[in-house]
């Protein structure tokens, strides 16, 4: 693995040297994601690095270009190594708090303009479970009128999404509480959004490293049968959505069967169900009977 063509020292020669260990670590896009490391490292562009390939790398740069290239070779994903990841055309910080931001979950926000249409009729949104705080952050985005609450179990998500906010510009409409999903809720709200954890807990060792080893486990457990937190907030939706309401919960692949099941009991009417674009029945659509 030393048959780089340019100097040792030069950014090609770490970029050289980054693709191969990615590639045999079996990393997907390893030249990518060399520039993007070693971009990061250096503050600068990636344009910028293939620019003059013999440049030299600045001992710190190098040293902390190492530390993230063996994060990744450890499998921990790039966007917790880069502390950001684009979501709905927002950039939000990401940590190992929290999930890292999916293109799958946008089909929820698809669904909530679908559904809502008018951009003035949503006033108040809740978002259970809020991570980084991208679903209830980028539905504010779409809606000028509204504003929101966030809640998570983990305080430090809860910190992470209100830093997320106030990046965004959007800390004056939106605030978060650290508590047990709906438990502390009084009012109702014109849209509810959630996605919750719905990996059985028996298949969690088996998703891809950069999951099952990085990403926070209260996040991605939904229990023995994946449904676990999806009893637990459903159950309590009908007090919560205001009568022409709609809840908008992220479904696990071959879970909408079951879930309707649950919303149906807990007196929840099923409006629709938007696939990813993949084809997975992804954002399932509730409102008050």
């Amino acid at each position: 693995m030393n048959d780089c063509p340019d100097p040792a020292g030069t950014v090609g020669f770490f970029l050289c040297r980054a693709g191969q260990h990615l590639r045999a670590a079996a990393i997907e896009s390893p030249r990518l994601e060399a520039r993007l490391l070693l971009s990061h490292a250096m503050s600068c562009r990636q344009e910028d690095l293939l620019r003059d390939p013999r440049a030299a790398v600045p001992p710190a740069a190098a040293n902390h270009f190492a530390a993230l290239l063996r994060g990744r070779l450890d499998r921990a994903p790039i966007a917790q190594l880069l502390g950001t990841q684009e979501f709905w055309s927002l950039p939000f910080a990401v940590s190992p708090a929290t999930l890292v931001p999916r293109a799958d979950t946008e089909t929820l926000i698809e669904a909530v303009l679908a559904e809502c249409p008018d951009r003035g009729a949503v006033r108040r949104v809740l978002d259970l479970g809020t991570g980084t705080g991208c679903l209830l952050l980028a539905t504010l985005s779409e809606y000028p009128a509204a504003d929101g609450v966030g809640i998570d179990r983990s305080l430090a998500a809860a910190v992470l999404a209100r830093q997320n906010a106030a990046a965004l510009g959007l800390d004056g409409r939106a605030r978060f509480l650290v508590a047990d999903w709906t438990a502390p809720l009084r009012t109702r709200f014109d849209l509810i959004l959630s996605n919750p954890p719905y990996i059985e807990s028996g298949a969690i060792a088996g998703l891809m490293p950069e999951v099952a080893r990085h990403e926070p486990m209260l996040a991605l457990d939904g229990g023995a049968d994946g449904l676990v937190a999806y009893r637990a907030i459903l159950g309590g939706l009908s007090g919560l959505l205001a009568p022409a309401g709609r809840a908008v919960l992220e479904l696990g692949a071959g879970q909408r069967g079951a879930v309707q099941a649950i919303a149906h009991a807990s007196g929840l009417r099923v409006v629709g169900c938007r696939a990813d674009l993949g084809g997975v029945a992804r954002a399932l659509v509730l409102s008050v009977e």
